[in-house]
């Protein structure tokens, strides 16, 4: 699996992990805190396949793109947790899974640059 692949099934993974914790989310949290991370999540999955199909050249845009929604993303979860909808435990899980896919799709715009 090239390495392309492989950031697409880390965030793939990501979402099947975080779609069950948004549904868990109090009421008042959960159609605005956590819709946001569900599309931000969906639309980062969705510009990984763009770029994946896009040529060296196009690949830039997407991938500059997916940076942004996963540190706005970065900063929801955060929210979440110190608003109690996730536990530490939770946050810390996806930070790490976050911080894994930012890592590699940094390491795919550094080798299309």
């Amino acid at each position: 699996m090239s390495k392309k692949e492989d950031v697409i099934t880390h965030t793939y993974d990501l979402l099947v992990y975080v779609i069950p914790l948004l549904g868990k989310y109090p009421k008042t949290h959960k159609f605005l805190l956590g819709d946001k991370i569900y599309g931000n999540l969906l639309e980062v999955l969705e510009l990984l396949v763009q770029a994946y199909y896009a040529s060296r050249v196009e690949n830039k845009g997407p991938l500059n793109q997916v940076n942004i929604k996963l540190e706005q993303t970065r900063y929801l979860i955060r929210l979440s947790k110190d608003l109690h909808c996730i536990s530490i435990k939770q946050y810390g899980l996806v930070s790490e899974k976050i911080d894994l896919i930012g890592r590699q799709v940094g390491g795919w715009l550094k080798k299309v640059s």
